[in-house]
């Protein structure tokens, strides 16, 4: 078994999912922040690169909606981000 860079790049992908989770376990990130999504977001998005080089259907469809409800989460704390400071608050 060859080691490549889509492997290197999944695993560092898994890493950024696996430890945004343990973050919020041990209450150091906040769902509703904006690193929270971003870090879910690369994860998957590395994931779904290591994918195209060796293709599982499941495995790309979990990503792929990953990425989705992270974007989803990136547009939220932006548009607070934004609104906050419209309003004068800090984020």
């Amino acid at each position: 078994m060859e080691y490549g860079l889509h492997d290197l790049l999944g695993n560092l992908g898994v890493i950024a999912i696996l430890g945004c989770y343990l973050l919020l376990q041990l209450g150091r990130l906040t769902a509703d922040h904006l690193s929270f999504s971003l870090l879910n977001g690369i994860g998957a998005l590395l994931i779904i690169i290591s994918l195209f080089f060796e293709f599982n259907f499941s495995a790309f469809l979990i990503e792929f909606f990953w990425l989705l409800i992270s974007l989803y989460g990136i547009y939220r704390a932006w548009t607070r981000h934004t609104k906050n400071e419209a309003s004068g608050a800090a984020l």
